[in-house]
């Protein structure tokens, strides 16, 4: 966002990343374009983790499965003249909702500047809380299956976990998709060993955080969710002081 007051800002949208939830890990350029908009618009949830930070802000809440609405809503709503924060935990154009914006702009053709401010994103977050599960290559894979079929999903898991790449599941479990994480479990031990690293945080950097570390055999013994980041490492993978270690090759310089 470029140096105007709040409030003189018309017919803008702003994409913007919050990042794992806490006020303090948001990045002083999304805080701003907080600060700058007229309405912040978002799923409850993430709505409720910056309603403090902004208590005059005009807010409008939609449901977790409602983000055609909530884009198209932002989108009017801009195109009428006002300054609109579409707001998304982690890092709008990870898993979120940046490329819908972008998508249905482009569908109606519209004429709206819309930016897009990054945010720390979930892989990023999780990965601080378990050392360094991600100093080397490494994939991050959905596992819901609500946009993309099932069936190209394992395909993404046989290559990744074949390719040796540190696996970040996303959405690895909700409370209709009990399975999903079990079978991308067993496609991983195809390739892995099961005393392979794994990491599991759920509510990164939240009040509710939890973090633990564990095996790929164990890892379905721990309690993972919708708010849960699954990290499992790869053949090089260690762990030490329950930090994941992935070596980047430096041992070989010192």
């Amino acid at each position: 966002m470029q140096g105007h007051n709040a409030g003189s800002c018309r017919g803008r949208l702003t994409v913007v990343g919050t990042g794992p939830g806490a006020v303090e890990h948001m990045t002083p350029a999304a805080h701003t374009a907080l600060e700058q908009a007229d309405i912040i618009v978002g799923y409850g949830t993430y709505l409720n983790l910056v309603r403090h930070s902004f208590p005059d802000k005009e807010l409008h809440s939609t449901g977790m499965t409602r983000e055609v609405e909530r884009c198209q809503e932002a989108l009017r709503m801009a195109e009428k003249g006002k300054c609109v924060a579409l707001v998304s935990g982690g890092d709008p154009g990870i898993y979120a909702m940046a490329g819908l914006v972008l998508e249905l702009a482009e569908a109606r053709n519209s004429t709206v500047p819309v930016e897009i401010i990054p945010g720390i994103p979930a892989l990023s977050a999780c990965a601080a809380r378990l050392g360094a599960p991600l100093m080397h290559d490494f994939d991050a894979i959905s596992l819901s299956d609500l946009l993309t079929p099932w069936e190209k999903i394992t395909t993404r898991l046989e290559a990744a976990a074949a390719a040796d790449f540190v696996i970040v599941l996303y959405n690895p479990k909700s409370r209709r998709r009990v399975t999903h994480i079990s079978v991308a479990r067993d496609i991983l031990l195809k390739y892995r060993q099961g005393r392979t690293p794994v990491g599991i945080v759920t509510g990164a950097m939240r009040e509710h955080e939890t973090v633990v570390v564990t095996t790929l055999e164990n890892m379905l013994q721990e309690e993972i969710g919708m708010q849960s980041c699954v990290i499992v490492g790869n053949t090089a993978t260690r762990v030490w002081n329950q930090f994941m270690i992935t070596p980047r090759g430096y041992g070989q310089k010192h």
